[in-house]
């Protein structure tokens, strides 16, 4: 088990708040519970029971509660499964299986297990972009789709790990929130929701510090679903336009869209997404000799 938290004091605002946000989930949904080999882990499942799966893995230093103004999009033609991440500031376990190995792979296995899922489209956000791209890497034929926004194991890691300028920073007044601003990319006036729960996750959440492992050139081009890669051009963590780059030459079927003005947190992007996890924006399959890619 690893400390997350800075106090128990912490951990029960935090955990209050996120329980407060599940309240006022904006479509129904049920609390689900899965027994994993490292620990239960929380998931919030939406939409109609038949409908394809689609697992949501949100980023560091957060939980489900980002994907509040998504799910009612991709909820009504999936069954999305929001996973809370182990070690993160949801409700699953705190415990952190190690980067550089297979173990987190084989945490997913045993989530999709619980839930009685065999493969299903996967969308992921920086850390939980790293973490489905490192699975369907692993398990390529239990990933049918894959959406990514800002993923770790790309392009160059500007920062240690999420949010290692915060706690660099003095503590001065607003200095915390200056931080998350930079290192985000986040509006004081438009992102003043997103602002003020980053801003008090990291007043009593201690985040992973250790660099994201780096996908091989060969690791990427052995990915046979296709793939959407939406980027930040002014992402403050990770080398966006690397990013980039790196999967329009590896990845086979894959589309990239560079947003030029966006930094780390990525927002608006529910239909974008809905139309590739539906196929109307499916990625083409690349020509020999040409990059067969859609270019922003």
């Amino acid at each position: 088990m690893t400390v997350i938290y800075k106090s128990e004091a912490g951990e029960r605002e935090l955990r209050d708040r996120y329980r407060q946000v599940l309240e006022t989930w904006p479509v129904p949904a049920e609390h689900v519970r899965v027994p994993t080999r490292e620990g239960e882990t929380f998931v919030l499942a939406s939409g109609p029971q038949d409908a394809p799966p689609l697992v949501l893995l949100h980023g560091s230093g957060a939980n489900t509660s980002m994907w509040r103004g998504d799910v009612a999009t991709w909820s009504r033609r999936f069954r999305t499964y929001a996973v809370d991440l182990v070690g993160e500031p949801g409700l699953s376990a705190p415990s952190r299986p190690a980067l550089d190995s297979d173990v987190v792979a084989l945490w997913l296995d045993d989530v999709l297990e619980g839930l009685g899922i065999a493969d299903a489209a996967f969308v992921g956000t920086s850390l939980g972009g790293w973490t489905a791209l490192d699975y369907a890497i692993r398990r390529p034929g239990r990933v049918t789709r894959l959406a990514l926004m800002c993923p770790g194991g790309v392009g160059r890691q500007k920062v240690g790990w999420i949010f290692k300028a915060l706690l660099a920073r003095p503590f001065r007044r607003g200095g915390l929130r200056e931080s998350a601003m930079a290192v985000a990319g986040l509006d004081p006036e438009r992102d003043r929701q997103a602002l003020d729960a980053v801003v008090l996750t990291f007043t009593h959440f201690n985040p992973r510090r250790e660099r994201l492992p780096v996908f091989p050139d060969d690791a990427l081009r052995g990915l046979t679903m296709p793939v959407l890669v939406i980027v930040g051009g002014r992402d403050a963590m990770f080398d966006s336009h690397r990013t980039a780059r790196r999967v329009r030459e590896c990845v086979p079927h894959s589309t990239v869209n560079l947003l030029p003005e966006v930094g780390h947190a990525v927002f608006g992007q529910a239909e974008p997404i809905a139309e590739f996890l539906t196929g109307r924006g499916a990625a083409p399959r690349r020509e020999p000799g040409g990059s067969g890619l859609r270019r922003p």
